[in-house]
């Protein structure tokens, strides 16, 4: 795989105090697929433990002025957030893990006042937000298991972009990160919420 045998097993990344886990996204700018690996604190740098896999991302690649709809996969470092969601059932985390329902949706309608937020509604009835908003529960494989990326959080900046995810692999996506199921359940069960893990995205 291009890209894997050059990512080092040790390296220092800034930006990165209060957490002993990291992932980390690498690819060529203006690629659709890369290289995703798992770090854990060793000292003041970083030590890989598991990884490299290859990944796909937005069909827009990487981009440091993400928008919505834009399909690209936003760069920089962010939370990983601390539930992880999914159709399937809980595959045995240690994040705490919501199984998808009826009436689970992801909010991308820049104008709503929840804009990239998980919200609930009554199974059935129409919720109170449009634009490209997705009802999680029917998205499948995709959202059989998915990580929140925590971009465009606390502030939310309506239009900056939303629903950028870490979840199950069916090619180039509309500006999350995918893997394959079983390499992306490897990752999951391995992030601790203790870790505060963190996500970085970019092309070094």
């Amino acid at each position: 795989m291009h890209g894997a045998t050059i990512l080092a097993t040790l390296a220092c990344f800034a930006g990165t105090h209060g957490s002993t886990q990291l992932v980390t996204v690498q690819a060529p700018p203006g690629a659709t697929a890369g290289v995703v690996a798992l770090w854990t604190r060793d000292g003041r740098c970083w030590r890989r433990v598991a990884g490299p896999w290859r990944a796909r991302l937005g069909r827009a690649g990487l981009s440091a002025h993400k928008r919505e709809g834009d399909g690209a996969t936003p760069t920089g470092t962010y939370r990983l957030g601390g539930t992880v969601y999914g159709i399937a059932p809980d595959p045995g985390l240690r994040l705490r893990y919501h199984r998808l329902v009826c009436g689970d949706w992801w909010d991308e309608d820049p104008r709503s006042a929840a804009y990239n937020t998980f919200r609930h509604v009554r199974c059935g009835t129409p919720p109170p937000f449009g634009g490209g908003s997705e009802a999680l529960w029917r998205i499948s494989p995709q959202y059989r298991y998915f990580a929140v990326i925590e971009y465009n959080a606390a502030p939310v900046v309506p239009g900056r972009g939303s629903a950028i995810f870490l979840h199950v692999a069916v090619g180039s996506t509309a500006g999350c990160v995918s893997l394959p199921e079983p390499i992306l359940l490897r990752l999951l069960r391995r992030l601790r919420p203790s870790a505060h893990p963190l996500i970085r995205l970019g092309t070094t």
